[in-house]
């Protein structure tokens, strides 16, 4: 997903393009409430028979699935912290990527020479790649294959306009 970036770096240069780029998580977390109360309330219409008829082992797995589920939906919160953010500047190109744990690594890439390499159209193993100079760097690889489309175009367009910028010039026809 693609939004406005939030911390955009405090710099003389105007930003020609700013980006965060977030994985995506299908369930809110007030959705993610409702589906662990609807699981223990399955768990418990169907326990509390198993229970009454003698079948009281079959209640403590029941349990454990309701643990499992919520421990993974956890680790998919978790790792959907990460964080990746394009600051394009006349300068330079700064990409941040923000890991879940929040550590957090930057870039430097010259705009001038910067290319955006990626499938048009998109395949599911399509990587986004930026090159410039020496550096290759892949980003958006939590992305759906046409959000990471949409990101090399919109990057595209902005480094191209940067390169052909147009300036005013007030002449004085004498």
């Amino acid at each position: 997903m693609t939004l406005p970036s939030e911390s955009t770096p405090k710099t003389d240069a105007p930003v020609l393009f700013d980006a965060v780029l977030m994985p995506h998580r299908s369930l809110s977390p007030h959705g993610f409430q409702w589906l662990i109360t609807a699981l223990i309330c399955a768990n418990l219409l169907i326990g509390i028979p198993l229970w009454l008829i003698g079948a009281w082992p079959v209640v403590g797995f029941m349990g454990l699935d309701v643990l499992l589920v919520y421990w993974l939906f956890s680790l998919s919160y978790r790792s959907g912290r990460l964080r990746e953010t394009l600051t394009l500047t006349e300068r330079s190109l700064q990409v941040r990527r923000i890991s879940p744990e929040g550590d957090m690594k930057s870039w430097q890439l010259d705009p001038y020479w910067l290319r955006v390499e990626m499938d048009d159209p998109p395949q599911h193993e399509s990587r986004l790649t930026l090159i410039s100079r020496s550096v290759r760097l892949i980003i958006g690889r939590f992305l759906v294959p046409e959000e990471r489309l949409e990101v090399a175009q919109a990057l595209r367009t902005a480094v191209t306009d940067l390169r052909q910028r147009r300036f005013a010039h007030h002449w004085d026809p004498k």
